[in-house]
């Protein structure tokens, strides 16, 4: 089982696929998303929205804000870019 996740911003879709897990600057600190994670829904401040694709390979974004919710392994994320 994975997580779909979904990144976009003002511009376009930044990302749209399976991941392994999802690591986001929350206002009140970084916090990373797994497989089954609770349903939340959190701003995000300054920082780097960083995921893992299958197979392990890491990438990153550099965002100045958004939000994020999670809803039964979907993770939506709305930034905006630096």
């Amino acid at each position: 089982m994975s997580l779909k996740l979904k990144i976009v911003s003002p511009e376009r879709i930044e990302f749209e696929g399976d991941v392994e897990s999802v690591l986001v600057p929350g206002t009140l600190g970084q916090f990373q998303i797994l497989v089954n994670h609770a349903p939340i829904i959190s701003t995000l401040d300054k920082g780097k929205v960083v995921y893992a694709l299958p197979g392990g390979e890491k990438k990153e974004l550099s965002i100045i804000g958004g939000f994020v919710e999670v809803q039964k392994n979907v993770v939506s994320v709305c930034v905006e870019l630096n």
